[in-house]
C-alpha cells in the first residue's frame, strides 16, 4: 500500500507562551525561569519614577561556630546602565558613584538613596528610574552584591522588587542560589521599538562588577575602589 503525500500529519497543539504570575488585583508580577520577562509599556507602568528595592536577611543562620556570631551580610544594591546617546556606568555605594544621567542632561535619572550597611533597614537599599527620560535608557543591569560576610545567597534569601508608579509591582525572587558568588546579575531592563521591558537573570557570577561588565558586555574600565 503505498504513502499518501496529500495528506499531512496532524502537527501537535503549541503550548501557549509562558506568562508573568500575577497576583492580586494589579498587585504583583513574579519573573520567573518559566516566564522571565514583562513589558512595562504594555502593562502602562513605563512613566513616572520607579523605585527598585533589594531587601534581605541580615543575619544569616548557623556559621558563627560555639563562641562567634556569624557576621552580618552587607548586601549592595546597584546597576550598570547604558543610555541611547552611549554614555556608560555604573551607579553604587561603591566609589560614591551614586548618581547617572545622559551626558549633557542636568536631572539625575538613575541614582540610590543610601548605603544599607547593616541590613536592619525596613526599607532595604533603593534605587530610583526616573521613566521620564524612559526614551533615553537602552539597557539597565540590575546588580545585588555581598560587599561583607559570608557568600551565601541561601541564607541572604534576598529579593529585588520594581514598584513602578503605575501598575503591579515586578518581582524578582534571588532563589537557586549559588554560594561562593559574590554578585548575581538581577534583571535588566531594555529600552527597543518603543517598548521598555524587564527581564529576570538572577545569574551568580564568581567576581565583582568587572565580571558582570564582561559578561554582558558593557566594554568599561574598572579600577579598586572603596566605600
Amino acid at each position: 500500500m503505498g504513502i499518501d503525500y496529500t495528506k499531512r500529519p496532524a502537527q501537535p497543539a503549541q503550548p501557549e507562551p509562558a506568562q508573568p504570575q500575577q497576583s492580586g488585583q494589579g498587585g504583583k508580577v513574579s519573573l520567573t525561569k518559566a516566564a522571565p520577562t514583562v513589558s512595562l509599556t504594555k502593562q502602562g507602568s513605563a512613566s513616572g519614577l520607579m523605585r527598585v528595592n533589594l531587601n534581605w536577611n541580615a543575619l544569616p543562620s548557623g556559621g558563627g561556630g560555639l563562641f562567634r556570631r556569624p557576621k552580618q551580610l552587607d548586601l549592595d544594591l546597584g546597576c550598570l546602565y547604558e543610555f541611547a546617546d552611549g554614555t556608560k556606568g555604573v551607579v553604587q555605594a561603591l566609589g560614591n558613584a551614586f548618581t547617572a544621567q545622559p551626558r549633557g542632561e542636568r536631572t539625575r535619572v538613575i541614582w540610590l538613596d543610601a548605603d544599607d550597611r547593616s541590613g536592619a533597614s525596613s526599607t532595604g537599599e533603593n534605587l530610583f528610574i526616573d521613566l521620564a527620560f524612559a526614551g533615553q535608557l537602552k539597557r539597565v543591569l540590575v546588580f545585588a552584591l555581598i560587599y561583607e560576610g559570608a557568600a551565601n545567597w541561601a541564607s541572604a534569601d534576598g529579593v529585588v522588587t520594581l514598584f513602578p508608579a503605575n501598575g503591579p509591582q515586578v518581582e524578582v525572587k534571588l532563589d537557586d542560589p549559588r554560594d561562593g558568588a559574590r554578585i548575581c546579575a538581577v534583571a535588566m531592563l531594555e529600552s527597543a521599538g518603543g517598548d521598555l521591558s524587564v527581564r529576570r537573570e538572577v545569574n551568580y557570577l564568581n567576581g565583582g562588577q568587572r565580571l558582570l561588565d564582561e559578561t554582558y558586555g558593557w566594554g568599561m574600565n574598572w579600577t579598586a575602589g572603596r566605600k
